[in-house]
């Protein structure tokens, strides 16, 4: 019998989470574990049993002095999923709603002989903003729109290769033994930005392909959002530093050029750096 565990990280954003736990409960197939790991947040205030949510068993992980530590938080809560023998690890940000068959088609793709080896994707959609009452789970994939950059297969299909960089990791699954051989997510990255591409070229740098799995949907809540997210200016520059340094290529090159043109940074051709002005 596969185990599967769903992990979400939790900074605030608790009606985010709410509504995720009310699609969770209402999945064809229930994860065996549902591990929610609150990074400096009182979680358990919220994450008690409800009716009509989803049980979820709560990992506490620090806060970190540069940002959030999401890829730490991650490997925490893949961790706790482990130890609990998870076959199959599904990650969901907490904004990000799942649709009733996402998590058993994780399954049935992780179970394949072609695709286990895989990091496997979930297409997901964009919601605006709520309506008054909130987003009504029996209608909320009719609200949403694709993502332009992404891949959205049709709900029986599968698209198997393509650009690591379009990994993203608002949703997506692992086998415990891909999980295993990528290594987890690089706990250097600090803050906004970047840890995810570097997950995604790690695994590319050990021959593991993506695959988006078209009934993998997932439904991203709105909130509001900054363009280029100026707010995060210092964590980009360190996580771009960063990605420089392991892998020779800059990541986040469109936000890094909105930098530039802005006026906010400058390519030093001398140290081959961006800086801060």
């Amino acid at each position: 019998m596969t185990r599967v565990a769903v992990v979400t990280v939790v900074h605030g954003r608790h009606a985010h989470l709410d509504l995720q736990r009310q699609a969770v409960a209402r999945s064809q197939r229930r994860p065996d574990d549902y591990v929610v790991v609150a990074v400096d947040d009182p979680i358990e205030l919220v994450a008690g049993g409800v009716p009509d949510r989803a049980p979820v068993s709560v990992v506490r992980h620090p806060a970190h002095p540069l940002g959030l530590p999401i890829a730490a938080a991650r490997n925490a809560g893949a961790d706790a999923a482990l130890a609990a023998g998870a076959d199959v690890l599904v990650f969901l940000d907490v904004d990000c709603v799942p649709n009733p068959a996402l998590i058993g088609a994780y399954e049935a793709a992780a179970a394949s002989l072609e695709l286990r080896g895989d990091i496997l994707c979930g297409p997901v959609a964009y919601l605006p903003p709520a309506p008054s009452h909130g987003y009504d789970l029996d209608t909320i994939e009719t609200l949403a729109e694709p993502h332009a950059a992404r891949p959205a297969p049709e709900s029986g299909e599968v698209i198997r290769g393509g650009d690591h960089d379009l990994f993203w990791s608002l949703s997506f699954a692992v086998t415990a033994s891909t999980w295993r051989r990528i290594g987890g997510f690089e706990e250097s990255y600090v803050g906004y930005g970047g840890e995810d591409t570097d997950f995604a070229a790690t695994a590319a740098h050990r021959g593991i392909e993506l695959a988006w799995v078209g009934a993998a949907r997932a439904f991203h809540q709105h909130h509001p959002v900054e363009s280029p997210p100026v707010s995060h200016l210092d964590d980009i520059l360190r996580n771009a530093a960063l990605f420089h340094a392991r892998w020779g290529r800059w990541p986040m090159g469109g936000w890094l050029a909105a930098f530039e043109e802005a006026g906010l940074i400058a390519h030093s051709p001398v140290q081959g750096v961006y800086e801060k002005l």
